[in-house]
């Protein structure tokens, strides 16, 4: 095989590596997944398309929660405990990025000093660029490439809470929300839309003095919820309460993701959102290559200066202005 170190990979060393579990073959196909360069697409949808029949075996699990909530330490305290478990783990860190330069911190490796260090978890931190969600516009591709790697769970930390979030939704099994002590009046700002979406409810450091404040949190939650519509079909949301430092609560939170894929895989819930996951996938890829091909259409790029010159000066109208660029797509 080629020197994974040095040497452009083939499709077949791309996919033998990451079937094999080799973490630096397995770090450039997500690379060159998550690549924007047309010049690489062809490659990585060949090597997309091979791996897919060893994919969708895992257990996916969002997990977002409001800045400070300590969604990376908690992340690795579960993930030491699936680990543990004779699980293997892979996480997908979603950096928040610059909206001007593009760029991201990709701190989670050293925030989670522990996990990274462990043969049998995989962490990849990934710039959003400014994706809606918190999540990268590859992100239920490099699932599935983990998936393929022998990651039977995979975690997708998320940047943090909004309306968006349900692009986490749409690409996971069970969904966590972390929250802190304190949340029963205000709920910390937190929309009624986004605590719908979860399957859980963790309130985090539910430790030394934090402990009673928690426990009182989870009660307020356990009342809310009882107003709210459930995520998912034949499932209660519960409200948790987990610390990582102690380690207190970390694996009644695992227990209860295990009893929510054995009770919604006995209904039928569980396959039917894989189902519509994979058709939602369907309709976010077509609309990327749409893009794509619009953007790139020579004479789309020969007109757009001349039309936004227009639309700023107010002489054309953004309706007109996109019709006319439409047209000239489409001509």
């Amino acid at each position: 095989m080629a020197d994974a170190g040095r040497a452009e990979l083939s499709v077949a060393d791309h996919v033998e590596g990451v079937r094999r579990g080799d973490r630096a073959v397995l770090a450039r196909t997500i690379t060159l997944i998550e690549s924007r360069a047309p010049a690489h697409a062809d490659k990585a949808a060949a090597v997309l398309a091979a791996l897919a029949p060893a994919a969708g075996g895992s257990i996916r699990v969002g997990i977002t929660g409001v800045p400070g909530v300590g969604k990376s330490t908690f992340i690795e305290a579960l993930g030491m405990h699936l680990i543990d478990a004779g699980h293997r783990v892979a996480v997908l860190a979603v950096d928040p990025s610059s909206t001007v330069s593009r760029g991201s911190i990709l701190g989670d490796k050293t925030r989670m000093e522990r996990l990274s260090r462990e043969p049998r978890a995989y962490i990849r931190p990934s710039p959003t660029a400014g994706t809606l969600g918190g999540v990268t516009r590859r992100s239920r591709e490099t699932i599935l490439v983990c998936e393929a790697a022998g990651f039977d769970v995979v975690l997708v930390e998320t940047v943090g809470v909004g309306q968006s979030e349900v692009a986490v939704r749409s690409m996971v099994d069970a969904f966590l929300l972390l929250m802190l002590t304190g949340a029963g009046d205000e709920l910390q700002g937190i929309k009624k839309g986004v605590i719908e979406l979860a399957d859980a409810i963790v309130v985090h450091k539910a430790d030394g003095d934090n402990l009673d404040a928690a426990r009182r949190t989870r009660a307020d939650f356990e009342s809310a919820l009882r107003y709210l519509a459930p995520a998912t079909e034949g499932w209660t949301t519960r409200a948790l309460t987990a610390s990582s430092v102690t380690g207190e609560g970390v694996a009644e939170v695992w227990e209860t993701v295990d009893e929510f894929v054995a009770a919604t895989r006995q209904s039928g819930a569980f396959e039917r959102r894989r189902r519509a996951q994979v058709l939602d996938w369907l309709r976010s890829m077509v609309e990327q290559r749409l893009v794509g091909r619009f953007e790139a259409h020579d004479g789309v790029r020969a007109l757009r200066p001349e039309v936004e010159a227009a639309v700023l000066d107010g002489r054309l109208s953004v309706p007109a202005a996109v019709d006319r660029l439409l047209e000239r797509y489409e001509s």
